[in-house]
């Protein structure tokens, strides 16, 4: 019997997906674990692999945005009947403006009005298809931008998202013609797909009871440690956040109960310490995953945390890099922040906050000296973590940070 192709949830919180285009046509041979399609969703374009072998017989939604759980496409044995099910509509977008009307002078044929010079070089192949990454695709639709008005300069003239960035900050010619905006003008910016995601997941944040915690660490030997650590390892170079990052991971295996997630019913404690790192990009905030922290070391951290960090902000992150997150780090020191509150990543039951490291003067033995200080922010879920466990844990961060030694 025929099976049903359904549009997967790739993600927490993933409600549709747009299927840019397929990598099969119908009547192809399908393997079990080979690409089928690709998937545009909130935060990543990816590949959607085959859960069964067998014949494409039939796609059900040859493009376009989908909600999860709809059939897509039916696989199944070579002749074999399809059973007949109505097409899934996809998410209609906005309808373009009509055209304007192009005037005709004497022998000019009617039928072939001359847009072929107004269209850029490139951006139309001959097929009449506009070839443009899936990237720069969902970046257009986000921001209203008419591919077709695009020249590109990826190859064989494919529409890449930097094509799509520069439109956007240029505007249209109209507009780049126009008066200048007069003073005291509103500007309206549409919420992207990603910003979107960004908004629901930060009210259901705020809907757990949370309660913050603060501490303040001497990062004298951190510092020392991460100066050494760049020495020993110049092409991953290791920062503050690397040395934090496995400093979290130890202290997370010694207090399992803050390495855990709130599942509604039970308290899931976790063996691994997963820990994501808050990444800001133009569309919005992700939070890609380095798994099992507890068992890499500083420089393995640093190599993993600068792959995520650039893929994140090149669009090109799986959903398997944003999945399976225990424990959240978001640090703003590099902008000068000296203390924050972090919003909870629901169902983690913590997020840690850090600010800039700065040089204050602290008691040392009845004298005032000067040391490097750096504020932490522990927000957490209290249905998950008590007061007292969580300042257990941050009191073992401190301690940790002020002699690494005691990590090992």
């Amino acid at each position: 019997m025929a099976e049903q192709v359904i549009l997967p949830r790739l993600g927490q919180g993933m409600e549709s997906g747009t299927i840019v285009r397929w990598l099969k046509s119908e009547g192809d041979e399908v393997a079990k674990g080979e690409p089928l399609y690709e998937l545009d969703t909130d935060k990543v374009t990816q590949e959607v692999e085959a859960d069964v072998g067998g014949v494409l017989l039939r796609i059900l939604v040859p493009e376009g945005e989908v909600p999860v759980g709809t059939p897509v496409a039916f696989l199944g044995e070579a002749g074999e009947d399809v059973p007949e099910v109505e097409a899934a509509p996809a998410v209609e977008e906005p309808a373009e403006p009509a055209p304007e009307p192009v005037a005709v002078s004497a022998g000019t044929d009617p039928e072939q009005p001359s847009r072929d010079a107004e269209r850029p070089e490139g951006s139309v192949p001959t097929d009449g298809r506009i070839k443009a990454s899936p990237l720069a695709r969902r970046i257009a639709r986000e921001r209203g931008i008419d591919l077709a008005a695009l020249s590109g300069t990826g190859p064989e003239g494919r529409i890449v998202a930097e094509d799509v960035e520069r439109a956007a900050v240029a505007g249209p010619p109209a507009a780049r013609a126009a008066a200048p905006v007069r003073a005291g003008a509103v500007e309206r910016v549409e919420l992207t797909s990603l910003r979107r995601t960004v908004a629901r997941r930060m009210t259901e944040a705020w809907a757990a009871p949370a309660f913050q915690i603060v501490m303040s660490a001497d990062m004298t030997r951190a510092q020392g440690l991460r100066a050494r650590l760049v020495e020993r390892h110049p092409d991953e170079r290791p920062t503050v956040t690397d040395v934090l990052t496995k400093v979290c991971a130890i202290a997370l295996m010694r207090h399992r109960e803050v390495n855990a997630l709130y599942a509604g019913d039970a308290i899931e404690l976790h063996p691994a310490a997963n820990v994501g790192i808050a990444v800001a990009t133009e569309r919005g905030l992700i939070v890609p995953v380095i798994q099992g922290c507890e068992g890499l070391t500083v420089a393995q951290i640093a190599s993993a945390r600068a792959d995520l960090v650039k893929r994140a902000r090149d669009g090109k992150l799986q959903a398997a890099d944003l999945e399976g997150g225990t424990f959240t780090i978001s640090n703003l020191g590099m902008y000068g922040v000296e203390q924050f509150v972090a919003v909870l990543n629901p169902p983690q039951a913590a997020i840690l906050a850090v600010g800039a490291i700065e040089e204050r003067a602290v008691a040392r033995e009845g004298e005032l000296v000067a040391r490097p200080m750096m504020t932490m922010t522990l927000t957490c879920d209290h249905r998950t973590i008590d007061g007292a466990t969580a300042a257990d844990f941050l009191r073992t961060v401190k301690e940790f940070l002020e002699e690494p030694g005691l990590t090992l």
